[in-house]
């Protein structure tokens, strides 16, 4: 097929020419724009997208523009875009939590009430295919010269088995020496234990007193409750543990409901995270409160399970700490939250559900931890509570905000992990990738192809045709320095190789999100550089663009896309099911891909199963692998390829 340059194409090149000749007194602007008109032209034509496809943004309604901080895709086809307060503590502080469908069939888009501020939760795809979303803010973070008033945790005791107490915000604790600290969230204690048991009388007796008897003893229960000083200064400042008195009580109340502390400092003053949990409804499009958490979460991970239960780690708790190794499991059909294996981890792990149903943690995480403590990658047994580290990796210091993902097929469970920096605001990243194969006998790292660059923030995608399509991040904190990396590219794990694709127009970092859609395109959102500027001296803004690259694929002009026909919509574990299909002949392979949900770079949700395919006159049957450690509940992307890989559009099933 000849390309013939259109009349608007010529009227356009005719236009950069007359610019080009009128700016002789501005010449390198003129180049600029000659060159990136040059530069349009190039990466239109169809030759070029059918080597590297293309990318486009989206019209966003401005009333939907919204800090996109987590991505799920729905078996609705729709995109549940979370917001919650968006890092924004203006939005915080008035309590406004944001969250949007988008549709990226017809781009249309609606609100969606959030009743919590789930910026920087934790989410998973359950069985029947809601969206658990566990966690969020209860404070920002105050550091530096901003944090004039000490403050610290408080344990609140209560010694009555007969009363739960609520606490409101702005409560206040008086310490032996007269400061008074109070609380900024509301806060309730339970009722102390309360047992009779037998044994004999601790303080002795008379004689003739028996030598066994039944006595009640109380043991107190408790809250802990992030305080601040009243007084601004030096005054707050106290490292001498004590027992506060509550103000405002008296009597009894004001011996058994007290608060213990170990001290108050004017050191930073981390984020802190709120225990709520909420199912997200596909079909009524609402969240739907369920029991919350033990622990509270800001940066937890959750990680579906092959029974359709959902384990849930790490994250800051009410107080700003890393949640101490205190694990959950979500128990779908009942709602509730039961304790887990203890094992500790830094924040949003990437933790995923292996064939043999372990957890392999692949060493990326993002955010907050001590850089000697729970980075160690290896394979963890919830039965037995056992870690089995892994070796073989390189640069081990710098697995923060790197990607990982369990590379396609599932089947031959190998993991691979890309780029990453060093730990908290650290300006080292590295180009390197590492796989391993957890079906050897001692699985071990070895390394990949180098990325172009070092590069922390990629997002890294699972593609029908197993590729995967990885792009954005930045070399530096942030983007700090201007550091946004604006390529992509393909990795063939055939190959063990990059291969180029086309150059997205919208930086991506930290805070962004990329997700396969079920037309096979690549949705990506959010961002959010420290700094707007190369001298890191104005202030970043969030990004609220969404943009979508097509892949070569989809520009392919020697066939139309593979597709398939009538066929059944719940699959059997084990089973067969036959669909029919024009097309059947030319179907090679086919997958069931899991959907994402997707945040900080950390997804642990995606995946891609192969099925065994046999192509008949008119339909096409698949073979439903049986192990739901592989395939763990949930609805699935079916897509079949042909031989040159083209893909079909998915078509949603669902496994029980």
């Amino acid at each position: 097929m000849h390309y013939r340059p259109s009349v608007r194409f010529k009227k356009t090149a005719l236009g950069a020419a007359v610019t080009l000749l009128i700016a002789g007194m501005n010449l390198p602007a003129a180049w600029t724009f000659a060159r990136d008109r040059l530069h349009e032209h190039r990466i239109s034509q169809p030759a070029y997208r059918a080597d590297y496809g293309s990318w486009e943004v989206v019209d966003v309604p401005e009333e939907y523009r919204t800090n996109a901080l987590h991505a799920a895709l729905l078996h609705t086809g729709k995109v549940l875009i979370i917001a919650g307060s968006g890092n924004n503590m203006e939005m915080f502080e008035a309590g406004t939590f944001e969250t949007v469908l988008w549709d990226p069939a017809d781009h249309t888009f609606s609100h969606v009430p959030t009743p919590e501020d789930f910026f920087c939760a934790g989410h998973s795809q359950l069985a029947d295919g809601r969206l658990l979303v566990a966690g969020g803010t209860a404070r920002y973070e105050i550091l530096g010269d901003e944090v004039t008033r000490a403050g610290g945790a408080m344990t609140v005791k209560n010694e009555d088995p007969d009363q739960e107490r609520t606490f409101p915000a702005g409560t206040r604790f008086r310490s032996p020496e007269g400061v008074v600290y109070e609380t900024e969230v509301e806060v309730t204690v339970p009722p102390a234990a309360k047992e009779t048991v037998s044994g004999k009388n601790p303080d002795g007796g008379p004689d003739n007193a028996p030598d066994e008897e039944e006595r009640t003893v109380v043991t107190a229960s408790e809250t802990r409750v992030f305080v601040v000083a009243v007084e601004e200064g030096e005054s707050g400042v106290t490292d001498t543990p004590g027992q506060y008195a509550i103000e405002g009580l008296e009597g009894a109340d004001a011996e058994n409901f007290y608060g213990l502390a170990q001290e108050m400092t004017l050191d930073d003053q981390d984020f802190q995270g709120i225990n709520a949990a909420y199912e997200f409804d596909p079909v009524a499009e609402k969240y739907l409160p369920v029991e919350p958490m033990a622990e509270a979460r800001w940066y937890p991970t959750l990680t579906t399970l092959s029974d359709g239960r959902v384990l849930t780690v790490s994250g800051l708790d009410e107080v700003g700490k890393v949640v101490p190794g205190i694990n959950e499991i979500y128990d779908p059909e009942t709602r509730t939250w039961s304790l887990g294996p203890e094992r500790y981890f830094p924040t949003y792990p990437a933790l995923f559900l292996t064939a043999d149903d372990r957890i392999f943690y692949t060493g990326s995480n993002a955010g907050y931890g001590p850089a000697d403590e729970g980075r160690e990658p290896g394979l963890w047994n919830l039965d037995d509570n056992t870690f089995t580290p892994v070796g073989g990796l390189r640069d081990t210091d710098q697995l923060e905000t790197s990607a990982s993902l369990l590379l396609p097929p599932a089947q031959d469970q190998r993991f691979m992990v890309l780029g990453g920096g060093g730990v908290g605001e650290s300006a080292d990243s590295t180009a390197r990738t590492a796989i391993i194969d957890l079906t050897e006998e001692s699985p071990q790292y070895r390394d990949g192809p180098e990325l172009a660059q070092g590069t922390r923030y990629l997002n890294s995608v699972i593609m029908p045709d197993d590729t995967v399509f990885t792009s954005g991040g930045s070399t530096d904190y942030r983007g700090r320095g201007r550091s946004d990396i604006l390529t992509a590219q393909f990795y063939d794990p055939v190959a063990d190789a990059f291969r180029p694709a086309a150059d997205p127009t919208v930086a991506r970092n930290y805070h962004a999100e990329a997700l396969l859609l079920p037309d096979g395109r690549v949705a990506t959102f959010g961002s959010e550089p420290l700094f707007a500027d190369a001298a890191n001296t104005r202030p970043g803004e969030f990004e609220q663009r969404i943009e979508v690259y097509s892949p070569p694929y989809l520009f392919r002009e020697e066939s139309e896309r593979p597709a398939l026909g009538i066929g059944p919509q719940v699959l059997e574990r084990g089973g067969t099911a036959t669909f029919r299909s024009a097309d059947a002949a030319r179907i090679r392979d086919a997958r069931l891909m899991r959907p994402s949900a997707v945040t900080h770079t950390t997804d642990v949700e995606q995946r891609s199963v192969r099925l065994e395919v046999d192509a008949r006159e008119g339909e096409v049957s698949l073979s439903v692998p049986e192990d739901a450690a592989l395939l763990p509940p949930g609805w699935y992307m079916l897509f079949v390829t042909d031989a040159d890989g083209t893909p079909s559009e998915a078509v949603w099933v669902h496994l029980p």
